[in-house]
């Protein structure tokens, strides 16, 4: 679960003092689990603005709300305070913010989007090509979304069945097919055309 170290708790009760509100907290939550995009963020947390579901940490000056779907995305993460000659920087470490560690257990959407960022992503990224799970239909059919270097290339439909479906189907055999939805008509960043 998240560490908040000494002078972060510091540094955040005295903001907390600043706003004047009895009863003030911090959220720490992530927007964007799970994908490229994660962005973990702190902010205040008036009465009344807490969630029914959330954790709470406490600590001598004030409590810390934990939002519950970022939980295993923020394992390990740690919160820090670093004094500088501008007066310090708070910073936030979340090693699991875009992909948390998964396993048998773990849903189908984390176990796919597992692969894609870790294993499929990375070549893709060297034509400037990406893809995203769009949904899982019907319980066993991964929706795909090509992206970047991919929309509307020329060779998309071999990388989607001897890279991508390939892939996806031999690691997570829950799964019953792959589909791409992209527009392909779209093609002006298309690798191949």
């Amino acid at each position: 679960m998240v560490s908040i170290t000494e002078p972060a708790q510091e540094y955040l009760a005295e903001l907390l003092k600043k706003q004047e509100v009895d009863g003030i907290a911090v959220r720490i939550f992530i927007l964007d689990a799970g994908t490229p995009r994660a962005e973990t963020c702190i902010s205040f947390c008036r009465p009344g603005e807490e969630k029914e579901d959330d954790e709470i940490q406490e600590y001598e000056s004030f409590k810390a709300f934990i939002d519950t779907p970022s939980i295993p995305f923020l394992e390990d993460a740690v919160v820090d305070f670093q004094k500088d000659s501008m007066g310090g920087q708070l910073t936030i470490k979340a090693p699991n913010s875009r992909m948390p560690k998964i396993n048998e257990d773990s849903p189908l959407e984390d176990r796919v989007n597992y692969v894609l960022y870790n294993e499929i992503n990375p070549g893709l990224a060297a034509h400037g090509g990406m893809v995203t799970l769009e949904e899982i239909h019907n319980g066993s059919i991964a929706v795909l979304r090509f992206g970047g270097g991919c929309q509307g290339c020329g060779m998309v439909d071999v990388t989607l069945k001897d890279g991508v479906e390939k892939t996806l189907l031999s690691q997570i055999p829950q799964l019953s097919e792959v589909r791409d939805v992209t527009d392909h008509t779209v093609t002006e960043n298309a690798y191949y055309r």
